[in-house]
């Protein structure tokens, strides 16, 4: 502390040196002027060496945090946040001999004082945000954090600053303090709630879907009501932008995900395991018992492989196709047989008797996700005939003319 005060002395009397020599050695009408002019120039000239001594300083610090280990300081310490930082020594130097040249005459210099303040507030918000910016890239860089819809919290505190910063500058400009500023907002909170109304919304939901984790980059959502069914491209503080399986991109503001139902398949995608809930429907009047000779066809062709055996009396065709499907089921391999695996009978209906396959697969992507499930009901297609059952289905065009040929016959 010794040393700084012994430091501005040092100043103080240099200053007062370089006033007294001016003033002895220029002389005339309009001496005043000159002097003023010259006092600028050379506050000028040393704000211009103080930026290049600040530039030289913070590449040597740039290099020494490009060499440490840790990545975390590569990206918040970024050449573009240097050179904010740089570009904000002229203004401090400029705003610090301002008053010590010209503590006689302030008046003088009133316009260059507020333009320099200005810039160090416009410097300092910039630097603040380019930080806010470089956080938010490296919060994004890494695949671990990768998922999580931060982009509106960042945005929320861009907002913050920039406010802050608008109000300040209102208050350099009409020579206010901020708080008379901010009491004057008060009285128009209603109006301002109003015009930002969206932007309001839109941060109480940011930070709801973000704190109740339940949306982030990458899901998989759908609303059906506003027709939207796609992998989620990003979350902002105003818009929620989601591309939809036809490549098309759908925009809802965030509030909506909150207000309103959505389903997010990242569950069912950590899980391992992607259901298929489908039925079949049987003719009810093919349903019935087996004989001893069907049933020893059926296991000779090998369809009973795996199955208990039942009294050959008294088997119905419909419960041992269930069995043998079932078994079926289990013994794939693409079939995740530790989740919930059945084939289970439902309420009969005009069109038939449902037989439902209820049963989960390993993958959960979409195009292999349609393959197994294609398999599996072509292989339930081609064997319900062998167990005698057959699938109900409404006449067709060629149904009506075989009745039609039967009838002229």
């Amino acid at each position: 502390m010794e040393c700084f005060r012994t430091q501005m002395h040092s100043l103080r009397i240099m200053v007062d040196a370089v006033k007294e020599f001016l003033t002895s050695n220029i002389s005339g009408p309009m001496s005043g002027q000159i002097i003023t002019l010259v006092q600028l120039c050379g506050i000028l000239l040393v704000a211009v060496a103080a930026y290049y001594l600040t530039k030289k300083i913070l590449m040597v610090l740039e290099k020494a945090i490009l060499r440490s280990p840790t990545e975390w300081d590569d990206d918040l310490l970024n050449p573009r946040f240097m050179r904010a930082v740089s570009q904000l020594s002229p203004a401090i130097t400029v705003a610090w001999l301002l008053p010590k040249f010209f503590s006689d005459t302030p008046g003088e210099v009133r316009w260059i004082d507020i333009l320099t303040s200005l810039y160090i507030l416009w410097a300092g918000v910039r630097i603040v945000t380019i930080f806010i910016d470089n956080l938010y890239d490296a919060f994004i860089s890494r695949e671990q954090l990768r998922p999580y819809a931060i982009k509106g919290i960042f945005q929320m505190f861009k907002l913050v600053v920039i406010s802050v910063g608008a109000i300040i500058a209102l208050s350099i400009l009409i020579n206010k303090t901020p708080v008379a500023i901010l009491t004057a907002l008060g009285a128009s909170a209603a109006v301002l709630m109003l015009v930002f109304k969206d932007t309001i919304l839109g941060l109480v939901a940011s930070v709801q879907l973000t704190a109740n984790k339940m949306l982030d980059r990458g899901d998989w959502i759908s609303m059906p009501n506003r027709d939207l069914n796609g992998e989620v491209l990003d979350v902002s503080l105003t818009t929620v932008k989601v591309r939809n399986w036809d490549n098309s991109v759908t925009t809802v503001p965030p509030y909506s995900l909150v207000s309103e139902s959505f389903r997010n398949y990242r569950p069912m995608q950590e899980s391992g395991g992607r259901r298929v809930d489908r039925s079949v429907y049987i003719d009810v009047n093919t349903v019935g018992f087996l004989s001893s000779e069907e049933i020893e066809t059926l296991r000779s062709e090998g369809f009973l492989n795996g199955i208990e055996s039942k009294n050959n009396s008294r088997v119905v065709n419909l419960g041992l196709w269930r069995d043998y499907i079932e078994d079926y089921l289990r013994k794939r391999s693409d079939i995740n047989s530790e989740m919930t695996l059945m084939v289970r009978q439902m309420q009969p209906t005009n069109a038939g008797l449902p037989v439902q396959l209820y049963f989960f697969t390993r993958t959960t992507a979409w195009v292999e996700y349609e393959h197994i499930q294609a398999d599996v009901f072509d292989h339930v297609y081609a064997t319900v005939r062998r167990f005698g059952l057959a699938i109900y289905q409404s006449p067709a065009g060629t149904d009506l003319c075989r009745i039609g040929t039967y009838s002229r016959i």
